[in-house]
């Protein structure tokens, strides 16, 4: 857009001395010189490249010099190979006036921004008629240019095919508007120019802005449709290169501007939005340098393992409480938001000139419309403006109402007045932090009934967010470098609000159907607003992020206007908001502790309504996927035993009763085969009984008796199970040690995930063993084919027909970019988890093998798993486990404990994956 200044140009390649060693080698081989041309030219190529990536490494953040340093090394390789075959290969004697070419360098390279890697796209421009001359040279120009190992994208046209082509395709337009001179004839390039603007341009520039826009939410769909996606396309992504340059290009086809710099001649930038604007297009380009550079080809995607080692390159250090891979990844997403905010005025800017050349025509020209009086605003056309360019510096406090009326009316913000409010930001200071009637408005903002979603967004991308809560500014762009967050701090906050208003206007009833209920019953739906903004508010600061975000909610809620009660509510859900996750997804619903423990957290309905909405909206603003059926099933089930149990001070119904109760919902399913539940149901200990709901238990004796009169040693059931969002898998066989492991190890190699299982063991020594299963996107089993494929695995690895351990170990991580992150894995003992197990946690790389691997180990060590509970964060995860010893005992003793512990750390550890896999 702007090309940069190259220093030291010879150093990177030196034609002059080039032509000469080309002539010389014409010279001494003939026509058999062009392998030696080849040889020198890759050579002159590859010291280039070494040059510039040398430079880059001493100055990482020098993106344009970088970038258009790989344009001027592909300029001289262009012209050097143009003037060799026009001179020795084809020289054209007596040129007729048809036979003229110029080299025009389109897209990337006519924007002089190449990364090391990028595509080499040339226009080849004839006049009015193509000659054989022209062919032959565009022919053998190109043939050099790949056996040099350049991507070449090419075309080949006359001016009249150029015109023609340029009006019915968007993208040979946008390529020729950006089109730049190589080397040729300069006449007939600039003839091209000329009929370009005037035949394809002239007249057609709001079409052009439409199409542009179109093509680029297109692409942010197809990409995410966020610029805060943690591993985000630096070319490509939302906030990233493409949309600067889609700026460039509006401005380039409506104004005629031939840099970027142009654009605040013609009032679309001031000076200062085009620094940022400079200065965001020279760090991305910088990373997508390095990319190209690191993985050796065209790379635009910032992925976890580049992130690390880029942000080494790049100089970014550990600070306390945060990485320098999230500090890196924070400065870029800065400047992304840069983009966005530069993208959203400018082209509301293009917006509005559209609009009043449309005024100064027509039946309506000079008919202007008159603009409504809102609290002091002007407001028309639904945007809402400052009426004077010192209306914030007149009152700060402004800065916060603006976007307040915004949200109440359903109004969007003037981009001037967008531009005001980032300029102005700054004046934001202590006295308006503690102004309550700045409070008031911000709280009436937060908790709005239309979209606070989408004004706070606004808020964020002014600089008035921050500045207004200095607590949100610090995670501002802050990522989390892990996969399991999909989007940054603030970002994950906001959707998470956004979420929360939705589910209270009963857009999200399908999905929450509790939460849906619950938030017209909190009694202060200010608090859990609050709540959620603030349960993050304290990441990247070391420690605790949930013990820390409590005390600045104690520090924050006042300031905001929230009363004593409010204020302990909101620190306690802050301290306590992956509470109910842990507890739902980690530990047994079925065993009473599991719901005494919870409760004496809870204490009260009021904190557990609040949880629970709190709990969904968290988990659900991760990502897409995150939130399913089976999530939203364990945490119903939470908090209906939990509801019970704080409304009535204890379980309404002892254990004789509930499984009385059990059976006769499990007899009414079971309609005339309803004699099971005596017949085969007497089987079954209580433990089963109270353990398992009850469709499964119906199913369960209904396969048992099945199983049973067929004299069958092995039964396996396999079958989609809507309730929970899963497969479910049971299996019957008679009981003996490792049955566990070695069904688990042959769901992996189905390619299954198990979320949940339960083992229990009949009176008459049969085990009854359920899973639920999905597969490595989180999606269940459906087809016959697939439930086939699961049958036939645990039938042979119960025969012992495939041997577990390697086949398993060969099988990839189910994300294989988990390897750029350290997970050391760790074992938790909790022996006051349950009265009758000891819980056992284990924490690792998640892999296939995981679960099998760590059941071995406790078979190995004669623990009898009662049930097994798996959960995935990105990366990571965490299995739990209920077990005893051989004699239905706890595990207590500490030496017992140390053996059980280094045995799963090892089985867990990338050392023993290490080893199966060379096996």
């Amino acid at each position: 857009m702007n090309q940069a200044k190259i220093p030291k140009q010879r150093k990177i390649i030196d034609r002059k001395k080039l032509s000469g060693d080309i002539a010389a080698l014409v010279a001494e081989h003939g026509e058999k010189a062009r392998q030696p041309i080849i040889d020198l030219l890759r050579a002159a190529l590859d010291a280039g490249r070494d040059e510039l990536a040398e430079r880059l490494a001493k100055k990482p953040s020098s993106g344009h010099e970088c970038s258009g340093g790989q344009s001027f090394l592909i300029d001289q390789i262009v012209r050097l190979i143009h003037d060799h075959v026009i001179e020795n290969v084809y020289p054209p004697g007596n040129r007729s006036a048809s036979e003229r070419m110029t080299v025009t360098a389109v897209g990337g390279y006519g924007r002089a921004e190449m990364a090391p890697h990028s595509d080499v796209d040339i226009a080849f421009l004839t006049p009015s008629r193509r000659t054989p001359w022209c062919e032959q040279v565009i022919e053998a120009i190109l043939y050099f240019l790949w056996d040099l190992g350049l991507q070449v994208g090419h075309s080949s046209r006359t001016l009249d095919e150029m015109v023609k082509m340029a009006k019915s395709d968007l993208t040979i337009r946008t390529a020729l508007l950006e089109g730049r001179y190589v080397w040729g004839d300069r006449e007939l390039y600039e003839e091209a120019g000329r009929r370009f603007y005037s035949e394809v341009v002239n007249g057609t520039e709001q079409t052009f802005v439409t199409e542009k826009l179109q093509e680029r939410n297109e692409r942010h769909r197809r990409l995410g449709n966020s610029r805060y996606l943690v591993e985000p396309n630096v070319k490509d992504g939302k906030g990233g290169l493409r949309d600067l340059h889609t700026l460039y290009w509006i401005g380039k086809y409506i104004h005629k501007v031939r840099s970027a710099s142009e654009l605040v001649d013609v009032g679309l930038f001031t000076p200062q939005e085009y620094r940022s604007f400079r200065r965001a297009e020279g760090f991305m380009l910088a990373v997508r340098c390095h990319l190209h550079i690191i993985t050796g080809r065209a790379e635009d995607r910032l992925t976890f393992d580049m992130q690390r080692e880029i942000a080494s390159r790049m100089n970014f250090a550990d600070r306390t409480g945060k990485s320098a891979v999230e500090r890196f990844m924070q400065f870029y997403f800065i400047q992304a938001k840069r983009v966005g905010s530069l993208t959203g005025i400018f082209l509301a800017h293009i917006d509005e000139q559209f609009a009043q050349k449309r005024a100064r025509k027509g039946f309506f020209a000079g008919f202007t419309v008159r603009p409504r009086m809102l609290k002091g605003y002007r407001v028309y056309g639904g945007k809402i403006a400052a009426p004077g360019d010192k209306w914030f510096q007149d009152d700060p406090v402004r800065l916060i109402e603006i976007f307040q009326i915004a949200e109440s009316e359903g109004l969007e913000i003037h981009p001037e007045t967008m531009r005001q409010a980032d300029r102005d930001s700054a004046l934001i200071k202590a006295d308006i932090q503690n102004d309550p009637r700045a409070n008031a408005l911000f709280l009436d903002l937060l908790a709005g009934r239309n979209d606070p979603e989408m004004v706070l967004r606004w808020m964020n991308e002014a600089g008035v967010f921050g500045r207004f809560v200095p607590d949100f500014g610090k995670v501002n762009s802050q990522m989390q470098f892990d996969m399991y967050h999909h989007y940054t701090v603030d970002e994950h906050t906001i959707r998470a609000i956004g979420l929360l208003n939705r589910i209270e206007k009963g857009e999200l009833t399908k999905d929450h159907p509790r939460s849906a209920k619950l938030i017209h019953r909190v009694n202060s739906r200010r608090a859990l607003y609050v709540a959620v903004l603030l349960h993050d508010i304290a990441k990247g600061r070391g420690g605790d992020h949930s013990v820390l975000g409590g005390d600045v909610a104690e520090k924050l809620c006042p300031r905001f206007g929230l009363d004593d009660q409010e204020t302990s509510l909101v620190a306690w859900l802050v301290r306590q908001h992956l509470l109910m996750s842990a507890t739902a997804f980690k530990r047994d619903l079925t065993d009473p502790k599991t719901i005494e423990d919870f409760v004496i957290e809870v204490q009260s309905l009021e904190r557990l309504r609040n949880l629970m909405i709190l709990t969904a909206v968290d988990i659900r603003a991760v990502g897409p996927g995150t939130w399913n059926s089976w999530k939203g099933q364990l945490l119903g089930e939470l908090y209906d035993n939990a509801q019970e149990r704080l409304r009535l001070g204890h379980v309404r119904h002892g254990r004789k009763e509930r499984i009385a109760a059990k059976k006769a919902v499990v007899a009414e399913e079971l309609a005339d085969r309803s004699e099971l539940v005596d017949e085969v149901g007497k089987f079954f200990g209580d433990a089963y009984w109270i353990a398992e709901p009850e469709d499964v238990i119906s199913r369960n004796l209904v396969q048992y008796k099945v199983a049973r009169g067929l004299e069958e040693q092995l039964s396996i059931h396999c079958e989609y199970y809507a309730a929970r969002g899963a497969t479910l898998v049971s299996v019957i066989a008679a009981d003996h040690p490792g049955l566990f492991y070695r069904i688990a190890g042959g769901i992996h190699l189905a390619g299954g995930n198990i979320i949940d299982a339960r083992i229990h063991t009949t009176q008459s020594g049969w085990a009854v063993d359920n899973f639920l299963v999905q597969d490595p996107s989180g999606s269940p089993f459906r087809e016959e084919r697939q439930l086939g494929r699961i049958k036939t695995s645990i039938s042979d690895a119960l025969a012992n027909r495939i041997e577990l351990a390697p086949q398993l170990a060969k099988r990839p991580l189910p994300i294989s970019r988990s390897k750029a992150f350290v997970v050391q894995p760790r074992v938790i003992f909790d022996n006051r988890a349950s009265n009758r197990f000891t819980v056992i946690e284990v924490n690792a790389r998640d892999r296939p093998a995981l679960l099998n691997r760590l059941a071995r180990e406790l078979f190995e060590n004669q623990l009898i798993v009662q049930s097994a509970h798996v959960t995935a964060y990105g990366e990571r995860a965490a299995d739990t486990f209920y077990v005893t010893d051989l004699l239905g005992q706890k595990i207590t003793s500490s030496e017992r404990l140390a053996s059980v512990e280094k045995a799963l750390l090892d089985a867990a550890s990338d050392r023993r994956q290490a080893e199966l896999e060379s096996v």
